[in-house]
């Protein structure tokens, strides 16, 4: 069952829908599910769990990790992590969590989710199979996923969209990961990017991921809360219902090898530009299935 606009309005503002699962407006717990590592645990994105877990716990917070495999229904959760997976699990994980309708409701009613590339693009209207042929995502945010005339394969380095004050990240908050994916994701004209790309193909267009109300989508692996605090403490935020800043941790050890990161020189075959005339080929695809389908 495709989203509403009333439901979509509902996601992008961060506002519940409905009434959510009556968990208090500052939690003093938190359940991080980690959606079918057996299906979309190809790069280890399920480390991103562990890292929300241990920065809650770290400030007294309660925190469990629940791996859901796709054989098991997929449990009530605060933060759900869904990560990067092959074609042929990547489209069964999409049947099922549209047959499941646990994701969606849990959306709908507030909770948190980070979706790591497979995973980001199962979240869109649709997505590329292998072959090239468009398959039905769970329309939760509105991007569309083709395949792209080559594939990406390095690392990222990301600025903040809107870094300068006015975003949720700040210019000092510069995102780094790696990609490994095909595909060429098309948001739709209100929805804002993660970032924007500095080195590396991130969407396809000079951009990475989108932030939708409480959702998080990116192409960027390491697992990315590893590499990126300021965005773990983002999510966590929104998922303890915190009005203000987190109280701070000792990062010094997490900060000091994400310098040595961000210092590594990016090898010059990765420029941002190499999808262009892919990218504009892929949007007039997804702009033609749009058309065609209503969708």
């Amino acid at each position: 069952m495709s989203p509403t606009t009333s439901d979509r309005e509902a996601i992008a503002s961060g506002r519940p829908a409905a009434a959510a699962s009556g968990r208090p407006a500052a939690a003093a717990s938190l359940r991080v599910v980690v959606v079918y590592p057996d299906l979309l645990g190809t790069y280890g994105d399920g480390g991103n769990a562990l890292v929300l877990a241990k920065r809650a716990q770290w400030r007294g917070v309660a925190a469990t990790v629940l791996e859901a495999p796709s054989d098991e229904p997929l449990p009530d959760g605060d933060v759900y992590c869904l990560g990067g997976g092959e074609d042929d699990p990547q489209a069964r994980a999409a049947r099922m969590l549209e047959a499941d309708g646990t994701l969606r409701r849990a959306v709908l009613g507030g909770a948190v989710v980070l979706a790591v590339c497979a995973g980001y693009q199962i979240l869109g209207r649709s997505f590329a199979a292998g072959d090239g042929t468009l398959r039905s995502g769970l329309g939760l945010l509105d991007v569309r996923t083709v395949r792209g005339p080559s594939r990406a394969v390095g690392e990222v380095r990301a600025e903040p969209h809107r870094g300068d004050g006015d975003g949720p990240l700040s210019v000092a908050d510069t995102l780094s990961g790696f990609e490994n994916h095909a595909g060429i994701t098309v948001r739709g004209p209100d929805l804002e990017p993660l970032g924007r790309v500095v080195t590396g193909t991130g969407n396809g267009d000079g951009t990475d991921g989108v932030i939708s109300g409480r959702i998080v989508g990116t192409y960027l692996h390491g697992p990315v809360l590893a590499r990126n605090p300021a965005l773990a403490d983002l999510l966590l935020g929104w998922a303890l219902g915190s009005s203000g800043a987190l109280a701070p941790l000792d990062d010094e050890r997490v900060q000091r090898l994400r310098r040595e990161r961000l210092a590594v020189p990016a090898p010059a075959a990765r420029s941002v530009g190499f999808l262009g005339a892919g990218f504009r080929a892929a949007a007039r695809r997804a702009s033609r299935f749009r058309s065609a389908t209503g969708r």
